[in-house]
């Protein structure tokens, strides 16, 4: 984005909230592989029309989408422990969907489908209004400083986006280990008029959704995890 000499020359704009951060990575040769014999069976490409889902994995099932997989190791445990559902990994960093794609081949994983692209604008273009059982997002970004909490994922809304693609009955499942983004992720979905906590407050780790082993670190430092789980109810 281009920038004024003078903030006065032109009114002040408020960029979209997206579901990642740029940053680089390196692509081992296993992850080219797996993207180029896998890619074309496992990513779906990013389009601005609904995607058929059930086309896309071969059947009907619950679908979770998770926003953000990192590297793809929790998400490939959740598949293969939930075979009766469908995930959609949502992640733009390729060296993630590379990983992800050899746990999906080690794995003879067949319900999980990524999309290469910002969530927010795959949960725009590409699913339902009220199809989805359930929505993941975990660890994201923290913003930890004051001026950056504007770029939190989780404001607002975006919730209430979410709120409108999952299904009554349908869960949101949030996952951090910076208590005070867990602080303010309490408050913006309990403040949600869809949404109602399961446990009151914050969840226990339910225990289909491994730990990861920056999570296994940061608990051996003695640092908190923080998880939510809210029911959409309206």
């Amino acid at each position: 984005m281009s920038e004024s000499n003078s903030a006065a020359e032109k009114p002040a704009h408020r960029s979209p909230i997206k579901s990642f951060v740029k940053r680089a990575g390196r692509m081992g040769s296993g992850q080219l592989r797996a993207l180029e014999a896998l890619g074309p069976i496992y990513v779906v490409p990013f389009t601005q029309v609904l995607a058929d889902w059930p086309s896309l994995f071969g059947r009907t099932a619950p679908t979770v989408l998770e926003i953000g997989f990192g590297m793809g190791s929790a998400t490939a445990a959740i598949a293969a422990a939930r075979p009766d559902t469908n995930f959609i990994g949502a992640e733009v960093h390729e060296p993630g969907v590379g990983a992800l794609l050899k746990l999906i081949d080690e794995q003879a994983l067949t319900n999980l489908r990524i999309v290469q692209h910002d969530a927010v604008e795959v949960l725009r273009h590409m699913v339902a209004p009220r199809s989805l059982a359930g929505v993941h997002i975990y660890f994201p970004d923290p913003w930890h400083k004051k001026r950056h909490h504007k770029r939190r994922l989780i404001q607002p809304d975006f919730v209430r986006q979410l709120v409108n693609h999952l299904a009554l009955g349908g869960y949101l499942h949030c996952a951090t280990d910076w208590e005070p983004y867990a602080q303010q992720m309490l408050e913006v979905l309990s403040a949600d008029p869809g949404l109602r906590n399961t446990w009151g407050g914050f969840a226990p780790r339910p225990e289909w959704r491994p730990m990861t082993k920056f999570e296994q670190r940061g608990m051996g430092l003695g640092y908190g995890v923080w998880d939510l789980i809210f029911e959409v109810t309206s």
